[in-house]
């Protein structure tokens, strides 16, 4: 299966809020993303929360890239992360990023989904097609 980077990220920007905070739909919305740019999820299903994305990325063609400091890291349009939770959650959380910003069910300032994740920078993976 080949996923169109370019519907991906431009289905996530067009839907996403324009500014925090999010609904607590991270996962929803990637996911809807991915299948405007052509994934299926038919044989696997889409994860529930956002840090379980990791092996359904790598199920869609996606691999994990090595992102040591993402504060200071250059991404590509298409990259995806997928984060642990910060204390007191259990979904943790998944964005993409669209060239510019990273974008789930809201735009975000930048990788880390909120001041938790920003305090805390719980263990991420990022993944590029």
């Amino acid at each position: 299966m080949t996923i169109d980077i370019k519907k991906f990220t431009k289905h996530l920007r067009a839907h996403a809020d324009s500014t925090p905070p999010g609904h607590g739909k991270c996962g929803e919305y990637v996911r809807k993303a991915l299948q405007a740019g052509g994934a299926h999820f038919n044989e696997f299903g889409p994860p529930r929360y956002g840090k379980l994305y990791g092996l359904t990325l790598e199920r869609l063609g996606f691999h994990e890239i090595t992102v040591d400091d993402p504060d200071n890291f250059i991404f590509m349009s298409g990259d995806v992360m997928v984060m642990e939770p910060h204390t007191g959650s259990t979904a943790g959380h998944v964005a993409g990023y669209d060239g510019k910003n990273w974008v789930s069910d809201f735009v975000q300032r930048d990788c880390w989904a909120g001041p938790k994740y920003r305090k805390e920078k719980p263990h991420y993976a990022v993944y590029r097609y």
